[in-house]
């Protein structure tokens, strides 16, 4: 019998979470859109060791930071990127995905998250200038990314729930290294982006997931889960 997919929503699972409620929804409607056999199940952040990621075939660093475990949070984001799994990270997701390619890729071992270090020495994700609570805004996607594949078209209108976010201080030795930011807000500030030559792995400070529960399709977990369906 064929093993199903199944996807890590990887972080502390709280109902009280509004994108906690979202993201079983986004990936219901997208696995049904897709007519995948796909599987999923929280997998929480001090629950992560080397033997428990060997079983996902995806994973979803969800919002909720700060985590119960940051170091089981980067480790994942560290397996996926090695090991080309899918990965998928909303808000504190990405924010996390970007430290840990901070701190592994670019070489700053001392890159940190001023949420939990407000004394980092080296702050790669620190407060926004303006919270972005309960806000929707408008995002727009470089020409050729996976985000504008997602959502065939070069603008959306996304949902915040986000005090962090990438330090531009930092940024061109991101990029320098190959992250490749493929969103931003209408100031030019980063809003998501996506490794070049991965499977997938894509990061969004907003929430597309939200998008579930009015009812809507949610394309990045429409891409999400045919990555991982045909991985």
């Amino acid at each position: 019998m064929e093993r199903i997919p199944t996807i890590a929503l990887v972080g502390d699972h709280d109902e009280r979470i509004t994108a906690h409620v979202a993201i079983p929804q986004a990936l219901e409607a997208a696995r049904t859109a897709a007519g995948a056999a796909v599987e999923w199940c929280w997998l929480g952040s001090d629950a992560v060791t080397t033997s428990s990621l060997a079983r996902f075939d995806g994973f979803w660093l969800t919002p909720g930071s700060p985590y119960r475990s940051m170091d089981g949070v980067l480790a994942v984001a560290r397996y996926a990127r090695e090991q080309g799994i899918p990965l998928l990270g909303s808000c504190g997701g990405f924010q996390h995905a970007l430290l840990e390619f901070a701190r592994n890729v670019v070489g700053l071992v001392e890159a940190d998250h001023t949420e939990t270090n407000a004394l980092a020495s080296v702050p790669v994700i620190a407060a926004l200038n303006c919270a972005l609570v309960e806000v929707t805004d408008r995002v727009r996607f470089v020409h050729g990314s996976r985000l504008l594949a997602a959502y065939g078209t070069a603008e959306a209108r996304e949902a915040y729930h986000c005090r962090f976010g990438l330090n531009e201080t930092y940024r061109t030795a991101l990029e320098e290294a190959g992250f490749w930011f493929t969103a931003f807000d209408d100031g030019g500030a980063v809003r998501g982006g996506e490794l070049r030559g991965h499977p997938f792995f894509v990061g969004t400070l907003f929430q597309s997931e939200r998008r579930a529960l009015r009812g809507e399709p949610v394309p990045l977990a429409n891409a999400f889960v045919s990555a991982v369906a045909n991985k």
